[in-house]
């Protein structure tokens, strides 16, 4: 089960007042096909899932289109069943499953490395990918060691591991990251983009 709401929220007509509520309530309202909550959810987690397809995926077309994938199989499965656990480590999950299965499928397509938008992209790119991927969801995602374990699918443990190898990999000192906001953004015009597709692509499907 999801875990419980602790506040009460209304949704008003008010453009952007959705943007504060809990996930729950957004959830519910998704189930429902409030636009404003669909949309108010794929903002909300738009830059982490494409933050881990891109871990996978190192290309930032084919990390967008894994995101606008994920969130409508995602949003559609709400309608269908409740997803066990906190909201986010499932959606966060559902993404690193897609992105491995895009990379791995029969479609897939040589990875080709995207200019980088901040200094330690690079380095962060050559990382192995297990390494890649826990380093995006601590450091980047600031996910705590359990999140991020539940995430993965391995024990906390082996999440601290591959985070320390990461940063003795990338040779900075985990304080070299604190600018870590600009490390694989995602910009308004692809984040605009994911909304509008996700939006058009739900409608479609439930029209």
């Amino acid at each position: 089960m999801l875990e419980p709401v602790t506040e009460v929220h209304t949704l008003s007509a008010a453009p952007g007042a959705a943007h504060g509520l809990p996930d729950l309530l957004l959830i519910e309202r998704a189930r429902a096909q409030d636009a404003r909550a669909l949309e108010t959810l794929t903002r909300r987690y738009a830059q982490r899932l494409y933050r881990i397809a891109r871990s996978v995926l190192g290309e930032e077309p084919a990390a967008e289109a894994a995101v606008q994938e994920v969130c409508v199989a995602a949003f559609a499965q709400l309608r269908r069943h409740e997803p066990a656990g906190k909201f986010a480590i499932w959606l966060t999950r559902l993404a690193l499953e897609h992105a491995r299965a895009r990379r791995d499928g029969p479609h897939s397509m040589a990875r080709a490395p995207a200019a980088p938008r901040h200094p330690l992209e690079p380095a962060i790119d050559a990382l192995p990918e297990v390494f890649r991927t826990v380093f995006v969801l601590r450091v980047l995602e600031g996910m705590s060691g359990p999140e991020a374990a539940l995430t993965v699918g391995v024990h906390e443990t082996t999440v601290r591991t591959r985070l320390y190898r990461a940063h003795r990999r990338l040779g900075v000192p985990a304080a070299a990251t604190d600018g870590r906001a600009g490390i694989f953004g995602l910009d308004g015009l692809r984040t605009e983009r994911i909304v509008a597709t996700v939006l058009a692509r739900l409608q479609t499907e439930t029209a």
